[in-house]
């Protein structure tokens, strides 16, 4: 739903620029308060992580883990028989958790707290002024009082390679938005994204390729990890490839012919997974004297470096491309818009990779934190040699890394691969995020038999 422009104010306390998970919050938040709150968006209300990210792909990925799982049952109990439907996932993808990629619902939400809602493409004109090419055809144009809020996020990036642009690829949205399941796949990009979806395609019966332009795939995250994901993918039937370079892509007859180094590759689809682009190259940031180059930066209150009534928040400040970093620092720039106080900044970083098994990591990984001049003690432990793992079979591969300052003996760093590895990396994540000491980590008692229990052998093999 939209509201009418030609009944809109000039003027108003904050406009925000950009409706995803961040966006959205803040805006809601801030009209609670009682401010006069413009939110503007050109696509849908709640961003990528609801239409084409978090949601509908982790409900694909549930989908696939439980074919897997099944698959499974013959090791351990008995008898099973996996036949994949892929229509029944791209229907719950379409009907509940995306309602037909329509936004009514978290529109009528937004409006209903009291926020105004323009549907177009906002620019800055000026310090905290604003103008929107609306989708109904005018030009409202709007003076924020107490400021700007960007929240723009990002869009699929497309490598420079040769015939390309001219092919119908897939990017993150299109794969999630088909109901047809491709015989064969190709995924350009060896990242969280393109990894997570490699794994379900092919659980549900794909024949995928994995094109990794580096040297391992899962790059930012530790080795350990990378090489645990190569594992697993390969055992399933996934190839990967690393190290190669993409020169051309044709398509011709329903199959792309994908050319890289060591030779061609013939697909039914190719889903190109290489990246994301911070969409800030048309928000008028000039008009400020501002011409980033990949994003904005912000200091801990997330206010715009040298811009007083400018904040900007998510994908584009370059502190992490998660909904929950846009969340939390939604929250922070509200307080300070709202002149409440802040706490410090979490530098502690928590992600996930939703593979099979997860991939949780919070912190430095040992290379960041060695590049930082740290002393560094680092320790691993294999979660298949856990009690739990040697329990659990099928599925129990693993490791827990952690990275300690031997200096001031806290964690700065840690990993944990394996089951609900993102919900297991929590309790690191808070000992990274409060500073506890390693002694008090090995003084504490773990839940046997449990995963947790590999962290207590890779803070041992850490003091040695």
């Amino acid at each position: 739903m939209s509201a009418d422009t030609s009944a809109f104010p000039t003027a108003c306390d904050v406009v925000v620029i950009g409706t995803g998970p961040g966006g959205e919050a803040l805006a809601t938040r801030l009209a609670k308060a009682g401010l006069e709150v413009v939110a503007v968006e050109s696509r849908l209300v709640g961003g990528e992580c609801p239409y084409w990210g978090c949601i509908p792909s982790k409900m694909f990925i549930r989908a696939a883990n439980a074919l897997a799982e099944a698959r499974r049952v013959p090791q351990v109990a008995g008898t099973s028989t996996v036949e994949p439907d892929f229509s029944l996932v791209a229907k719950r993808i379409r009907e509940e958790a995306t309602d037909d990629w329509d936004d009514t619902v978290a529109a009528d939400r937004l409006e209903k707290a009291g926020v105004t809602l323009v549907r177009g493409h906002g620019r800055l004109t000026g310090a905290r002024t604003v103008e929107v090419e609306a989708t109904d055809g005018s030009r409202p144009s709007f003076s924020a009082r107490r400021g700007v809020v960007l929240n723009p996020g990002t869009r699929p990036s497309a490598p420079p390679i040769g015939g390309l642009a001219g092919t119908p690829y897939w990017t993150n949205r299109e794969a999630l938005e088909t109901e047809t399941l491709p015989g064969s796949l190709a995924v350009l990009g060896g990242g969280p994204i393109g990894l997570e979806l490699a794994q379900a395609f092919a659980r549900f019966g794909s024949v995928v390729t994995v094109l990794q332009s580096g040297p391992r795939i899962l790059a930012p995250e530790e080795p350990e990890a990378s090489q645990v994901i190569t594992d697993v993918l390969t055992n399933e039937g996934v190839t990967v490839l690393t190290d190669v370079k993409v020169t051309q892509v044709e398509h011709t007859g329903g199959t792309f012919t994908i050319t890289h180094g060591d030779g061609t590759l013939q697909v039914d689809q190719l889903l190109v997974a290489a990246g994301r682009t911070p969409n800030i190259d048309d928000l008028g940031l000039d008009t400020i004297g501002l011409e980033p180059d990949r994003s904005l930066e912000v200091d801990d209150a997330l206010r715009v470096a040298g811009h007083d009534g400018l904040w900007a928040i998510g994908d584009v400040v370059g502190r992490g491309a998660f909904t929950h970093v846009s969340m939390y620092q939604a929250q922070r720039a509200g307080s300070d818009i709202l002149g409440e106080d802040l706490p410090p900044y979490d530098e502690s970083f928590p992600r996930s990779t939703f593979t099979d098994p997860e991939v949780g990591g919070v912190g430095l990984t040992e290379k960041q934190a060695r590049d930082r001049g740290i002393d560094v003690r680092t320790g691993v432990a294999p979660l298949n040699e856990s009690s739990r793992g040697f329990v659990h079979g099928p599925g129990n591969e693993g490791v827990v890394k952690v990275v300690v300052d031997a200096a001031r003996g806290v964690l700065v760093g840690a990993t944990f691969v394996g089951p609900a590895g993102g919900e297991s990396v929590s309790g690191l994540g808070v000992a990274v995020r409060a500073e506890v000491p390693v002694e008090v980590l090995r003084n504490s008692i773990y839940a046997y038999p449990t995963f947790w229990r590999a962290v207590e052998t890779a803070l041992g093999d850490a003091a040695e």
